[in-house]
C-alpha cells in the first residue's frame, strides 16, 4: 500500500502545491487523479515514488518512509511514466530502451528478452523495436516510455497524462493493458484530463483543486456532478450530458459509462415494448 498521511508540500518559491493530503493506494486499485492545471496532480504523483519528499506529513510505500529510502529503491516498486516521454528516453533503439531498466535491476538475459517482447507486443511497438525512439511520433514515444516502465512489472504504476497523442486504437490498447494489470493485483494511478477515457474505464476518481482533495468516488458519481466538474475546470463526459437530458424520461442522471448506458437503454426499450398492446 502507498499511504499519504497529512502530506503537504511547498516548493522553494513558496508555492503550497499540496495541503494536508490523506490517501491510500493499494494493490488492485485503479485510480484517476483529475483537476485543473496547477492543481498539484503531478506533484502528488512525485510524492508517491519519492522524487519529491513531503514538507509535512509522511509517505509510506509498503511501510517504507520515502524520506528514508532512495528513489532507486522505490523504482522497483513504483513506476512513474512522465507526461513528456523525452524525459525518459535515451537509448539507441526501442528494444534497448525497454530492456534498460530490466538489465539495471539484474534480470537474467532470457527474462529480459521475454519481458521486452511481451511488452512491445502489448503496446503495439514490435515493428519499431530496432528503430531509434527519437525517430518516432510523439504518441509512439509515449508508448515506448510506458513500455520501459511496464517491462519491469512494478507493483504500482503511475501514468501522467497517458492518453495524450494517442488515437482511439492505442487508447483501447492502453485501457486493456491497465485492466489486465489491476486484475492481477497491481495498482494503477492515472493523472489525466481525458474525461471520456475515464468515463469508459470507470476507475475511482479523485478530484484535486488548489492542492486539496475536493471529491472522491466512482466515475459515475463524480463526473456526473455539474458543480464538481466545473470547480476543477473539466467538461462532463458526453454520456453524462446525454443522460442529463434523458432523465426527464425516468433514466438516472449519474451515467458516464457507455456499457452501463447501453444496459439502461435496453431495459427502457424492453419496458416500452412490453407496454405496447
Amino acid at each position: 500500500m502507498i499511504t499519504l498521511e497529512h502530506v503537504s508540500f511547498r516548493y522553494p518559491s513558496g508555492l503550497l502545491a499540496l495541503n494536508n493530503i490523506d490517501l491510500n493506494i493499494q494493490g488492485g486499485d485503479f485510480v484517476a487523479i483529475m483537476g485543473e492545471n496547477g492543481a498539484g496532480k503531478t506533484t502528488l504523483a512525485k510524492q508517491m515514488n519519492g522524487l519529491l519528499k513531503p514538507s509535512q506529513g509522511r509517505v509510506l510505500v509498503d511501510d517504507q518512509d520515502t524520506k528514508k529510502v532512495s528513489v532507486a529503491q522505490l523504482a522497483r516498486k513504483v513506476g512513474l511514466v512522465f507526461q513528456n516521454p523525452d524525459h525518459l528516453l535515451f537509448s539507441e533503439t526501442v528494444k534497448d530502451e525497454v530492456a534498460f531498466g530490466l538489465k539495471n535491476f539484474g534480470y537474467q538475459p532470457e527474462v529480459v528478452e521475454k519481458q521486452v517482447e511481451r511488452t512491445l507486443e502489448a503496446l503495439g511497438l514490435t515493428e519499431y523495436k530496432d528503430t531509434s525512439p527519437f525517430l518516432l511520433s510523439g504518441g509512439e514515444r509515449k508508448r515506448v516510455a510506458l513500455a520501459s516502465i511496464l517491462a519491469s512489472e512494478p507493483d504500482y504504476l503511475i501514468l501522467d497524462e497517458p492518453t495524450i497523442g494517442q488515437d482511439y486504437l492505442q487508447k483501447e490498447r492502453l485501457r486493456n493493458f491497465i485492466l489486465q494489470l489491476y486484475s492481477q493485483g497491481k495498482a494503477v494511478v492515472m493523472i489525466t484530463h481525458d474525461v471520456e477515457f475515464v468515463a469508459e474505464s470507470n476507475p475511482k476518481v479523485i478530484l484535486l483543486s488548489k492542492g486539496e482533495i475536493v471529491a472522491t468516488g466512482s466515475a459515475d458519481s463524480v463526473l456526473s456532478k455539474d458543480e464538481l466538474v466545473t470547480r476543477v475546470s473539466l467538461v462532463k463526459p458526453q454520456m453524462s450530458r446525454l443522460f442529463g437530458t434523458l432523465s426527464r424520461y425516468g433514466l438516472p442522471r449519474d451515467v458516464v459509462d457507455v456499457h452501463r448506458a447501453r444496459m439502461l437503454l435496453e431495459e427502457k426499450l424492453s419496458e416500452a415494448k412490453a407496454t405496447v398492446p
